[in-house]
This record gives structure tokens, sequence and C-alpha cells, in this order.
């Protein structure tokens, strides 16, 4: 349910829509709006790509297109594809990170905007991961030569898929990583409830659970 970036951009589907595309060959999707997220600048000192993702939804109450409360719940993000820009540079692995979260806004998916590069440095490694696998015996070796094909293909002409220049969205929230300068956390039990540390601060803690 997490994975909503592996190779370019993917959508969950209960039991029920996977036994329906299993037995006809057909999965039917209506195409979502789009909310996009446009980050500028640079991170402050301190600031971590966890606080990026905590970001995304302290931002977007402010905006009043998120809401905490139950009742009368408001989530833009809710269904709707979540398209992240500004951050080019990040390695994929980082990348994920920002993609994979977007779970916790109920979005049905999440692309992000990166430069070349990056997806490059990516392929060349993973390449030389899966010609070892290949040479260790590991898995079906048809199945990884032609997953190393299509990434030499792709590296041989490399094009990124970019939104249209007059793309239109369900919102566009804009986050300057300037602003950005403490941490940012998500209260208990529920991760729209995002808050700056300086709003915790104080807080009489009892319990501590570290978890993964």
């Amino acid at each position: 349910s997490h994975t909503r970036f592996p190779i370019g951009i993917s959508f969950p589907a209960g039991s029920g829509l996977v036994a329906f595309a299993a037995a006809t060959g057909v999965m039917p999707l209506d195409m979502p709006e789009s909310v996009l997220v446009r980050f500028k600048g640079k991170m402050q000192p301190g600031i971590t790509l966890r606080d990026l993702v905590h970001a995304i939804p302290l931002y977007a109450i402010k905006q009043g297109l998120l809401t905490v409360e139950k009742k009368g719940k408001k989530n833009i993000f809710s269904g709707r594809i979540l398209e992240i820009e500004g951050l080019p540079d990040l390695k994929v692995e980082q990348a994920f990170e920002l993609t994979d979260a977007s779970a916790e806004r109920s979005a049905a998916g999440c692309t992000i905007k990166l430069n070349k590069e990056p997806i490059i440095e990516y392929l060349n490694s993973n390449i030389v991961l899966l010609k070892w696998m290949i040479a260790e015996g590991y898995g079906d070796r048809r199945t990884l030569e032609r997953r190393i094909q299509g990434m030499e293909k792709w590296l041989a002409n490399p094009e990124l898929l970019e939104a249209d220049a007059d793309a239109e969205y369900a919102a566009v929230i804009d986050i300057d990583l300037a602003d950005i300068k403490e941490p940012i956390l998500c209260a208990p039990n529920d991760p729209d409830d995002a808050r700056p540390l300086s709003a915790v601060q104080g807080e009489k803690i009892d319990e501590v659970f570290i978890g993964s």
C-alpha cells in the first residue's frame, strides 16, 4: 500500500479489484485529479526529509485544505494524485521516502519530478546489482536480463515525463524551505496532525515507543 513510486507510478487496489483484474486482464481506473506540492529554496540546517514529508499536511492545514477533526473531515489529497516538484536533485531512494508517505495522505498515487542525473545513477547501480544476481544464480536469468535491457534502452536515450505547462490542479501548495527552520512532527494516532516542534515542546511524556 505504501509503494506509490516503484518504477513510475502505481495505484493501490483491494483484493476484489485485484481478483477482477486477474480474471479479466482489465483493471478499471478513473483518472484522478492532481494536487501539486511545489517546494522552493534550500533545506535549512538540521532539517531532514521526514520534516518535508510532514510539511505537506502542515501547509495543507494552513491553507484550509486539510483538517484534523474527524467530523466533517476535509482532505484535499484523498483519492487524488500527489505531484511533487522543487526537489530535483534528490537521490531516488530519498524520493521514495516522500512518495511512499503519500499513503498517509490517502492519495491515490504520487510522482516526484527529478533531474535525469539521480535516475541515471540509480539505474546504473541497479544494472550492476542485477548482473551480480545473474552471476550468483539468483532469480530467473531471462527475467533479470530483460530488466537490464529495459534499463539500458532508457539510459541510451533518457527522457522523463513532466506535467504540461498549462496543467490544472485541484489545489497547489507552495512550500518555501527557508520557512522550515525546526523539525515537524505528527501528534499521536494521526499522520495528518502535523505540528512544528515548538508547538509541542514542554509536553510531559510518560511512555515512548520507537518503531518502524
